[in-house]
């Protein structure tokens, strides 16, 4: 990807971000229970926190004392400050979910969890107070926008992005919290990624605590060695104006580049003035710095946003062409790293981005369904006869849906478990009905090879999957059998194995009319017709699971029936042989089973 293609929005974003209001309404919030505090309680360590409720949206803001920040948040370094996922398994699982069978193990800082821990009797409550319908704010200062992050994080287990606004977590000078294993985690899936906004100025010295080494080698970067790793959108000020950035790698190396010794490493306590002013700054007027003393019009727009946004954050001053602050190599890094950050977008997992058109191929099936079971056949005997034009056309539409929805369970059994759930509500509905449209037709391959027993040596582990989270997502209805029985003309056949289990019915047939056949073998199957295909049968028919067409003249189910008939006829089921479901069939009385007037005792 050409880098004259790219250009970085940062500024934009951030200006975006400070004329909405959302920042100063956050603030506010954290001033609020500040002020409630701060005359009647000792300086300590202790969490409080306070919802407030408006019109249109909830806040939820956490408070610690900036004064006592500092050193509990670096205890133990050297990696002893941070607690592992697994030693949280037994005593604290409540990030559990976060874990993925490629991404098995994350750590999070000691201070924010034990902090986090102290409130954790009040969690269903703070829950319970949060509406569905209005946009959640989630805020505080400090280590008590450590915790407000933990417990945005714990949140996410339980959202369903489908039908509830995604939370906005807004940090105010808060410490990295966590490992890699916790950024990729998050980063996995951008709607988490994008619920965090972390606002941080050049002159406060706890976002930058646990970057370390503050001096690297020359070969590496604190991007390189750091253990602590940032996710989420940083807002980084100065007094030239502020910028927004995303890329972690560039994150970590601004928070460094852009440190400056002011009030806030004199007087922790007087972080929150300088916020306040902060917010109330930005609230008023953005400034955007002058960079045209630093660009040539050749510069290309990528590098030309990034030198804005150095500018805007006081790292740059407007000089003269052809002298340079000797950032340089910074600007030529986090130009390589925003064209990086681009191009991993472009391939991550992102369902909705193609779901739609993955809805107008299965359109065309439904077409290719409904034109041949006017011709007597259906869609599955069709494609397995490989008699119309037309099926070279269904290979094509077939491949192009199976390649997605296995890229979309593979990426779905990667994310947290949590957060396959919204995939499983968003995209199951369409997943179900691509397995039970698609797999049948994947069928009929199998058994054009002479393969046999398709569910358990031939059965991709897509359809595995897509059946499994349906199984786990079903509830149970009153009125659902009768809905089944009024649309059962128009259903796709709820179990999209049926025709495996059909092409085994007329193998069982076979070997019980092959005089070649042993005694042991025609034993098995007439145990495999009796017992099982012919009851999987009628409870399919009975429960209205299964579609009319497969009574159509030329299905294969209808051969079954055939082969079937003469073997009972013959007298091979054994003398007077009788079933519900032969008895069923010879009356004919399944042509009612497509109005729903097929009543089955």
């Amino acid at each position: 990807m050409s880098q004259f293609h790219l250009f970085s929005s940062g500024l934009e974003l951030a200006n975006l971000v400070v004329s909405s209001g959302v920042l100063y309404h956050s603030w506010a919030a954290v001033r609020d229970l500040y002020s409630e505090i701060n005359q009647n309680e000792q300086q300590s360590l202790s969490v409080r926190y306070k919802v407030s409720q408006q019109p249109n949206s909830t806040t939820i803001a956490f408070f610690t004392w900036p004064a006592c920040s500092k050193d509990y948040i670096i205890q133990g370094g050297g990696g002893e400050d941070l607690v592992s996922s697994s030693t949280l398994k037994e005593s604290f699982p409540l990030f559990e979910f976060l874990c993925t069978k490629t991404n098995p193990q994350f750590s999070i800082n000691k201070a924010a969890l034990e902090l986090f821990a102290s409130i954790r009797d009040s969690l269903p409550s703070l829950k319970s107070q949060i509406d569905n319908s209005k946009v959640l704010i989630i805020t505080g200062n400090s280590l008590g926008e450590s915790v407000a992050t933990l417990f945005t994080l714990w949140l996410l287990e339980s959202i369903d992005f489908s039908i509830t606004k995604c939370p906005l977590c807004i940090t105010f000078g808060s410490p990295l919290i966590g490992d890699n294993g916790l950024q990729n985690a998050i980063l996995k899936y951008p709607t988490w990624n994008s619920c965090f906004l972390h606002v941080v100025s050049d002159q406060d010295p706890i976002p930058r605590v646990l970057i370390s080494p503050h001096n690297p080698p020359a070969t590496e970067s604190a991007s390189q060695t750091n253990v602590y790793k940032p996710f989420g959108t940083f807002l980084l000020y100065s007094e030239s104006g502020c910028g927004c950035f995303k890329d972690s790698q560039t994150i970590l190396e601004l928070l460094m580049a852009t440190y400056s010794k002011g009030l806030g490493n004199q007087n922790p306590n007087q972080v929150l003035e300088l916020y306040i002013k902060i917010v109330e700054f930005l609230n008023r007027k953005v400034i955007c710095g002058d960079a045209t003393g630093l660009l040539q019009w050749t510069t290309p727009p990528l590098r030309t946003g990034i030198i804005i946004q150095l500018v805007a954050i006081g790292l740059m001053r407007p000089q003269p062409q052809g002298q340079n602050n000797g950032l340089d190599n910074l600007i030529t890094k986090i130009e390589k790293q925003e064209m990086e950050l681009v191009m991993s977008k472009g391939l991550g997992f992102n369902p909705s981005k193609t779901l739609n058109e993955i809805k107008i191929n299965m359109a065309f099936f439904e077409w290719y369904k409904k034109c041949f079971k006017e011709k007597g056949i259906g869609y599955y005997d069709s494609f397995k006869n490989g008699s119309s034009q037309t099926d070279i056309e269904v290979v094509k539409f077939k491949t192009i849906l199976t390649h997605y929805w296995e890229g979309e369970v593979d990426e779905a059994e990667k994310k947290p478990q949590k957060e396959g759930a919204p995939f499983r509500t968003g995209w199951l509905g369409a997943g179900t009905n691509f397995r039970r449209m698609i797999e049948p037709l994947d069928i009929a391959e199998y058994y054009n090879k002479g393969l046999k027993d398709y569910i358990n040596q031939g059965r991709p582990k897509h359809y595995k999957q897509l059946e499994q989270w349906l199984k786990e997502t079903e509830k149970p209805a009153s009125n659902l059998s009768q809905l089944k029985k009024q649309n059962v003309a128009s259903s796709l056949t709820e179990d999209s194995c049926f025709w495996a289990h059909v092409e085994e019915a007329r193998i069982s047939c076979k070997l019980l009319s092959s005089k070649e056949s042993s005694t042991g073998e025609k034993e098995l199957s007439k145990h495999n017709l009796i017992h099982e295909f012919e009851n999987y049968v009628l409870s399919l028919m009975k429960n209205h699971e299964v579609s009319p067409e497969i009574f159509l003249p030329q299905s294969s189910f209808m051969l079954w029936w055939k082969e079937y008939e003469e073997i009972i006829r013959k007298g091979i089921m054994g003398a007077s042989y009788y079933s519900p479901l032969t008895d069923l069939m010879k009356n004919r009385s399944y042509q009612n089973y497509a109005t729903g007037d097929l009543e089955i005792p």
